[in-house]
């Protein structure tokens, strides 16, 4: 079975442009995972972030890394050579334990200084990835740095977060559906209300599969269609800001940028090599473009794109390497991994008029499906068995316009165990 979704993307007329200004898309950055990083390599990040319309790096930080500030010198530094490109301090509570206040008013007053510090109504904006037990020190941070405070105090939820008095908005770290569901916007929607006029910043994330036994991670949650899906909820229900969930975490598998070997988790390399997410960024300037206008007129599309997305192999095919669907963790109860992750192939096509498209598994029968209007078409096509060389195609009239191949579904899983991890690809 497959199944189609379709929407319009508009270029913001002069009458929304100023509220389509307001409206800033992020990605978050693991500093953990930058030691290796150079100076170049960072230009080069941050270059290939901005050409897929994302407006800056929200830079996660921990307490107890000795090349943080050499990263974050580097990632501001190539950030304000590049131009037109932000940044903003996340601080991580939870990885390396929490930061004392004096040390976060430290790095706030150093790098709000530099030309590419993301303002928010005029002020240094700073988030964080949770750190609910010092909820009471921002009170005197924020006295003393005059930032705009964003912070994910998800474990609270949205009514405990709205309650702090401290808080000049929030973030959501749920970008994941639980269990063999698709994303719902429920607790989105929750934010929204109960902050009011404060900023939402909405998560949006591809994918997430982890199996990192020295960090006790070995779960996985369903990505699948996710990617498009949460940008159709972004685009409709409007949040003043959205935060990619992530640039570079390799570990979670949910990275959209490229992979620097250096940043691979010791463990994660079996999964995460050999297995690009770069295409990811295929669609993002006409989903961000959507959510920045506010509508569903379709812009100009110079070129035609087709991007797939699948696992390689099939969650039956060797031994699950005791993943689960759901963490037990988070008080979540365990679902069999296969029911979770689904053994499809995920398709998304751009084209600026109706168009054919063909999916085919190795020499099996090809399934043919119909782009029915311009702009991001979406399928999905179970493998049903199939093994072999995954090709899309889209063409128009008996001309060939974008496609695309992708390695083979097989049922040899390395050492046995199943990569739950996707491959993805595109045709630019």
């Amino acid at each position: 079975m497959h199944f189609a979704y379709a929407f319009l993307l508009l270029v913001a007329v002069a009458a929304g442009f100023a509220q389509a200004q307001s409206k800033a898309v992020f990605a978050h950055f693991i500093i953990g995972n930058s030691a290796g990083m150079s100076y170049d390599d960072w230009v080069s990040d941050v270059q290939a972030a901005k050409a897929a319309g994302i407006d800056g790096f929200a830079l996660n930080i921990a307490p107890g890394d000795s090349y943080t500030d050499s990263s974050l010198q580097n990632a501001y530094n190539a950030a304000g050579s590049v131009g037109d490109f932000s940044l903003f301090l996340s601080f991580d509570y939870l990885s390396q334990g929490a930061w004392s206040a004096s040390n976060v008013v430290s790095k706030i007053n150093e790098y709000k200084q530099f030309s590419a510090q993301f303002q928010y109504n005029g002020k240094p904006l700073v988030s964080t990835f949770e750190g609910v037990g010092n909820t009471g020190d921002w009170y005197g941070i924020k006295e003393q740095t005059g930032c705009f405070f964003v912070p994910d105090w998800s474990s609270l939820g949205p009514i405990g977060v709205a309650a702090q008095g401290s808080v000049d908005g929030a973030f959501g770290w749920g970008a994941w559906p639980v269990g063999a569901t698709d994303m719902s916007v429920v607790e989105d929607e929750l934010y929204m209300t109960t902050l009011g006029s404060k900023p939402y910043m909405m998560p949006v994330s591809p994918w997430f599969y982890t199996n990192i036994p020295q960090w006790n991670k070995n779960w996985l949650w369903r990505g699948d269609d996710l990617w498009h899906d949460r940008w159709q909820q972004v685009i409709e229900l409007q949040p003043a800001l959205v935060e990619i969930l992530t640039w570079n975490d390799f570990g979670e598998s949910h990275y959209i940028g490229p992979i620097h070997s250096s940043g691979i988790p010791s463990g994660a390399e079996k999964y995460v090599n050999d297995m690009p997410h770069d295409n990811w960024r295929d669609m993002l300037p006409y989903y961000i473009a959507a959510y920045k206008s506010g509508n569903t007129t379709l812009p100009e599309i110079s070129t035609e794109k087709a991007n797939l997305w699948y696992r390689v192999n099939p969650g039956h095919s060797g031994s699950s390497d005791g993943t689960t669907g759901n963490t037990p963790s988070q008080g979540q109860t365990v679902v069999d991994p296969t029911l979770v992750s689904q053994d499809k192939v995920f398709l998304s096509v751009l084209v600026n008029s109706p168009a054919d498209v063909t999916l085919q598994i190795g020499d099996n029968q090809p399934t043919y499906l119909r782009a029915m209007t311009s702009g991001v078409n979406h399928f999905s096509v179970s493998f049903n068995g199939q093994t072999g060389a995954v090709t899309a195609s889209v063409s128009r009239n008996g001309q060939s316009v974008a496609s695309v191949t992708g390695p083979e579904i097989t049922d040899a899983c390395e050492d046995g165990n199943v990569n739950w991890n996707a491959w993805v690809g595109g045709s630019s």
